[in-house]
């Protein structure tokens, strides 16, 4: 039987919504407009004089090499990011799933890393893989060196970005192997599925609504929560290597003072996430009617 609260009117469910819809209005849908009306304008660097433009701002972005190398760029790191950190994430998941001693303190530690600022994170790799004085990047040799190297600096992101994240991706995929019946792996046990062959064909199938759902989460957090991380360890270098388009987003615009390129730049991030949650919702409502 579903229970229900009903409320004998309409003051106090506006009330408890209340903070939660100034929040999303002052943090979410007023920045937003503003974005929208900013792209279809140029303005000098102080804003003090706009004229609308139409769409001429979205133009110069697309004919911009810079910017669709960025595009490039930020797809292959929020691909690589999300795809490390969920194969992180599901794989301590499944050894915190077992019986284990000391089973707690392992579930609480790995999720410590969650909790640490991104830019504080930044700090945590640079003492670790700096060639000059990095516990692991002194000893790497002449050849290691992320601040003129690209290729390193683009490695070293996305490892630093997919360890912060593989601790929120560790909660969700435990609490869903803990929700399967344990009689289920019992009974494919004693049909003779055993080992990464029970995994493949029984677990994982429950696993997807879960997959989908932190695959457009991490998504999420490699296109715009990874900003702090990146600007901190490499600044968007050595030479834009490792310039995402959130990173190119403040530097065109708080930087270069182009405030109507940098807001067309939004936009477009924008759109792109708000398409990735479209399909997640018309994923999980297919598989769930």
């Amino acid at each position: 039987m579903d229970r229900r609260t009903l409320f004998p009117g309409i003051a106090l469910p506006l009330l408890l919504v209340a903070p939660q819809l100034l929040l999303t209005m002052v943090f979410f849908l007023w920045p937003a407009v503003k974005a929208v009306q900013q792209a279809v304008t140029a303005s000098d660097p102080f804003g003090t004089s706009t004229v609308f433009v139409g769409l001429d701002n979205f133009t110069a972005l697309f004919l911009d090499p810079t910017y669709r190398a960025a595009i490039v760029r930020t797809v292959f790191f929020c691909v690589a990011v999300t795809a490390l950190a969920m194969a992180g994430g599901l794989l301590f998941a499944c050894f915190a799933n077992r019986q284990l001693r000391g089973a707690k303190l392992y579930r609480t530690l790995l999720i410590w890393p969650y909790a640490v600022a991104p830019a504080l994170s930044a700090v945590v790799w640079v003492f670790m893989m700096d060639p000059q004085i990095g516990l692991i990047g002194r000893h790497l040799g002449a050849g290691w060196n992320y601040a003129l190297n690209g290729g390193q600096a683009m490695a070293l992101v996305i490892g630093a970005s997919a360890w912060k994240q593989v601790s929120y991706n560790f909660i969700f995929y435990l609490a869903a192997l803990q929700a399967i019946p344990r009689s289920l792996i019992e009974a494919a046990t004693l049909d003779g599925a055993r080992g990464f062959t029970r995994f493949r064909t029984m677990i994982w199938p429950m696993l997807l609504p879960t997959t989908l759902f932190l695959a457009v989460v991490n998504l999420v957090y490699a296109a715009f929560d990874t900003f702090g991380l990146i600007y901190a360890l490499t600044g968007g270098g050595p030479a834009g290597a490792t310039e995402t388009m959130v990173v190119k987003v403040y530097e065109d615009g708080y930087i270069g003072n182009d405030l109507g390129g940098s807001a067309a730049q939004s936009v477009v991030l924008m759109v792109m996430i708000v398409a990735l949650t479209a399909v997640q919702f018309r994923f999980l409502s297919r598989r769930n009617p």
